[in-house]
């Protein structure tokens, strides 16, 4: 059974759920079990039996009083669409409510945001609004705008390119060539940043997806893990995952060497404010290298 994080015992607190439009059920008067809607979450917990009640199920009087427990509302605040639209609630509520987190109306105001993500038993729900105190309007919230700003948080970079041959040495055509990149959060991922605003939070994820290898013989090859690096023991055998032979030699270019562009795919996958999505980035890092034919000596 789940019970409220923090519940709000007063008819008031009640009132100013329904004012924003939002249904949850009615508030006891603090004694005993309730259907209590806590400050960040409104979930269900067991009313102990009264006399007069007929058992084997909560009922909560209406905020009038009258006991008429007719008509059932549901224990959770459903989130009224999701435009993540922060607002004032009204009415506001009782002075004596919690909500006041020690304030006094006219100080502020208590706002609902309906993406707000709040923990229940240890884990995040994004389907239940936040009821908080705010000294200003709170700004309305775009989740897919604080995944940017998130993105701008990290460093994403293009591939620290490993190459074999090697930057300065010669390969040789037919052999085969090795590519990779080193592995870390600036230049294989994951990266992870988070923004927030008002009572949102949004978590972005980056991982290069893949990487091409434009080998500037007019070929490319598409890599979707970081590679392998070269090792003297692997000899003439062809990469297991990113690698490349050259048919001509470099002189054939007009730089006599090969122009290596290695471009990098980051793919973001994203998630708060209720929601989910996916960006991408592209980085590029490049690289020289020689080949040459094998010369025959008699």
């Amino acid at each position: 059974m789940l019970t409220a994080q923090r519940s709000l015992l007063t008819a008031g607190a009640a009132l100013l759920l329904t004012g924003y439009g939002l249904s949850g059920q009615a508030f006891a008067d603090g004694h005993g079990g309730v259907a209590g809607c806590g400050l960040y979450t409104c979930v269900e917990a067991e009313t102990p039996e009264t006399p007069g009640s007929t058992g084997g199920g909560s009922q909560a009087a209406p905020q009038g009083g009258s006991g008429d427990t007719s008509s059932e509302a549901p224990s959770t605040i459903p989130i009224p669409g999701r435009d993540c639209t922060i607002r004032k609630l009204d009415p506001q509520p009782d002075a004596s409510s919690e909500l006041w987190e020690g304030h006094k109306p006219g100080d502020g105001a208590i706002y609902v945001s309906p993406c707000a993500e709040v923990n229940v038993g240890g884990a995040t729900d994004s389907t239940m609004g936040r009821v908080f105190w705010a000294q200003d309007q709170p700004e309305a919230v775009d989740p897919a705008i604080l995944a940017r700003r998130a993105v701008d948080k990290m460093l994403l970079r293009g591939p620290e390119i490993g190459i074999a041959p090697k930057p300065g040495g010669t390969g040789v055509i037919g052999m085969p060539v090795y590519m990779w990149t080193a592995v870390g959060p600036e230049t294989f991922g994951p990266n992870t940043a988070s923004a927030t605003a008002g009572a949102v939070t949004v978590t972005a994820v980056a991982k290069v997806s893949k990487i091409v290898w434009s080998m500037g013989d007019g070929k490319s090859v598409v890599c979707t893990t970081a590679g392998t690096p070269y090792k003297k023991s692997f000899g003439a055998q062809p990469s297991p995952d990113c690698g490349h032979r050259y048919t001509r030699p470099s002189s054939t270019q007009a730089s006599g060497k090969y122009h290596v562009t290695a471009t990098s795919t980051w793919t973001i996958d994203w998630t708060g404010g209720g929601t989910t999505g996916q960006l991408a980035e592209v980085r590029d890092s490049d690289v020289d290298i020689s080949v040459a034919e094998v010369q025959v000596v008699n």
